[in-house]
């Protein structure tokens, strides 16, 4: 067997360059495709750059009450204030907490800061109101069992009636698909009537101060009649102005997903009545539930609604909870309920947990007080990002300049290499804004200029190895595949420093500056993807062209310029020649 001849190392690159050039053009044009195919070719530009308003908020703990300043409640505070935000009408709004106390508050262009100063600020208003018609979405009138369109909504109803504001089949046409049921096995006492049905002035009342009934009741079909609960700006002014005393109308959510809208009594509960609410699943039928209990005061009045509500038909038999005046659930009541209660339904563990919370939260678990507005506009925010890409391209210009002139040849190389990184980066960045919600801000762009001289440092190391290997008398092709090792393990070191520090970074700050460190790690694993797959690739077979293989003075190879040694020539050993004694 013959032994292995010595002074030589196994190939440290790839055999097939191919396989690895050809993976990383599918990948290229794989996500290239999907970003044409989402529609997203551009990324999602940040506040900063896209302009909008910045409000911040801290949390302020109650007296005897400091330890509610917590993380659980400030999550649940940032759902609140985002469902809050979006009911503006906006799209792309970012709620974050930021430290243990504030929250910061982003909304793009387009939005009337006062009214998302107010919006935001505000505690959350929660009420329970009985039902008394509901509808489809859009603006047509519903048609009654007779077939006329849907009669005027009475005002008049005394305490303690039926309500006969809406015949039962006008809801019972509109195609509504809630499932919801309230129980209370627990539930005692016999109920006691309160309140009224609609918004009817007492008999006291100076006539001028209140419209007719008549008057009052046609302008409130007129409402209901033309609202357009599709219609996200009418959904958000449905309840605009009106009061806990007040007969309104609102929009709301089926059990499969479809907007509708109701027409709601004066509020019988406040959200200040509820003391705990949670998710929970029923021992009986192993569904996800919502497990409800009231105060003192709120026992009395769920109580005596529900009463009233469990001897009516539908749709007057249900319950409508209201959150800043949308409607978050409708569940029918079934019987006279009192302290606790359980909404059951078409629930699963996610929408179970968000309704707890809503009830249990629905004003906000803390006191807030407005640190800041700001307000950025879109000409200061183009501004910031045109001077952003002028600072990136200059960067990569240097770059570029350098390369050309102290590589050569070597310097189209870098150059492809960077340009793959580069469309790697953007198609990447425009796939994640609606895919995680990320936002391209300044920080951000500041972390992709940083990574031009991450992603030249690598090609630096590998072309120096190369040289090296150049200076010791070997030709280029064994040189290219020797000097790949020690580059290889140089590179990996460098960026996996880099990359724990942007993972630090994102980690430990909050913000913009998660932006920088963000977009620093995701070059820094896209650098090594490109040297391992590209670069490499590359130069293992532009090492077989005459231009490069035979040092040419422009490739950057020139064994002269270098400073090579000459080739290592091996010589035999001969034996020593043996000297005969000579004869005497």
């Amino acid at each position: 067997m013959a032994a292995p001849k010595k002074g030589r190392r196994p190939a440290g690159g790839q055999s097939r360059p191919g396989r690895a050039l050809a993976l990383i053009l599918i990948a290229m044009v794989a996500l290239t495709g999907g970003m044409f195919w989402s529609g997203h070719t551009t990324p999602r530009l940040g506040i900063d750059l896209a302009g909008g308003t910045s409000i911040t908020l801290k949390a302020k703990a109650e007296p005897g009450q400091e330890s509610a300043v917590n993380e659980t409640n400030m999550n649940t505070a940032v759902g609140i204030i985002e469902r809050r935000v979006n009911g503006l009408g906006v799209s792309e709004a970012e709620v974050q907490t930021q430290g243990r106390e504030n929250i910061i508050v982003n909304i793009p262009k387009g939005t009337n800061e006062k009214q998302a100063r107010e919006q935001v600020g505000t505690t959350a208003q929660l009420y329970f109101r009985p039902v008394l018609t509901v509808a489809a979405a859009s603006p047509e009138p519903a048609p009654t069992a007779s077939g006329s369109t849907a009669p005027k909504p009475s005002a008049s109803a005394s305490a303690g009636e039926k309500k006969p504001a809406t015949p039962t089949a006008t809801a019972s046409t509109q195609g509504r698909a809630l499932t919801e049921a309230l129980k209370a096995p627990n539930a005692t006492g016999t109920p006691t009537p309160t309140g009224s049905a609609s918004a009817t002035p007492k008999k006291d009342a100076t006539p001028q101060a209140t419209p007719t009934p008549d008057a009052a009741t046609a302008a409130l079909q007129q409402k209901f009649t033309t609202l357009n609960c599709l219609d996200p700006k009418q959904r958000t002014a449905a309840a605009e102005g009106t009061k806990p005393t007040d007969t309104i109308v609102a929009c709301g959510k089926n059990a499969i997903d479809q907007w509708e809208k109701y027409l709601l009594g004066p509020a019988e509960v406040e959200g200040r009545d509820v003391d705990d609410a949670k998710a929970a699943i029923d021992q009986q039928s192993g569904q996800w539930i919502v497990d409800m209990s009231f105060t003192d005061a709120g026992s009395k009045k769920f109580q005596a609604i529900t009463s009233k509500l469990s001897q009516q038909t539908e749709p007057q038999n249900q319950f409508a909870i209201v959150l800043d005046g949308e409607v978050v659930s409708a569940p029918r009541v079934q019987t006279t309920l009192s302290a606790n209660a359980q909404i059951s339904g078409s629930f699963n563990q996610q929408s179970a947990q968000d309704l707890g919370n809503i009830l249990a939260y629905g004003a906000l678990p803390l006191s807030f007080d407005t640190q800041s507005v700001d307000t950025v506009t879109a000409a200061l925010g183009g501004d910031q990002l045109e001077a952003g890409l002028i600072a990136g391209a200059i960067g990569l210009a240097l770059v570029i300049l350098y390369l050309v002139i102290y590589y050569r040849g070597l310097s189209f190389i870098a150059i492809l290499s960077l340009g793959v990184s580069a469309l790697l980066t953007y198609v990447i960045m425009a796939l994640l804004g609606p895919a995680i919600g990320f936002a391209l801000n300044l920080p951000a762009v500041c972390g992709a200029i940083v990574a031009i001289g991450i992603t030249a440092d690598s090609f630096i190391v590998y072309f120096e190895r190369i040289r090296d290997e150049l200076r010791e008398g070997r030709t280029l092709r064994p040189a290219v595949e020797r000097a790949w090792p020690r580059a290889r393990r140089t590179i990996l070191v460098s960026d996996f420093v880099s990359f724990l520090a942007a993972a630090v970074l994102f980690i430990v700050t909050v913000g913009k500056v998660q932006g920088f460190a963000f977009t620093l790690g995701l070059t820094t694993l896209l650098d090594i993807v490109v040297v391992f797959l590209f670069t490499k690739p590359v130069m293992t077979l532009l090492a077989r062209t005459k231009f490069f293989g035979n040092g040419h003075p422009w490739s950057g190879l020139d064994p002269k310029r270098l400073g090579a040694k000459p080739p290592l020539r091996r010589t035999r050993r001969t034996a020593p020649a043996t000297v005969e004694p000579k004869e005497a």
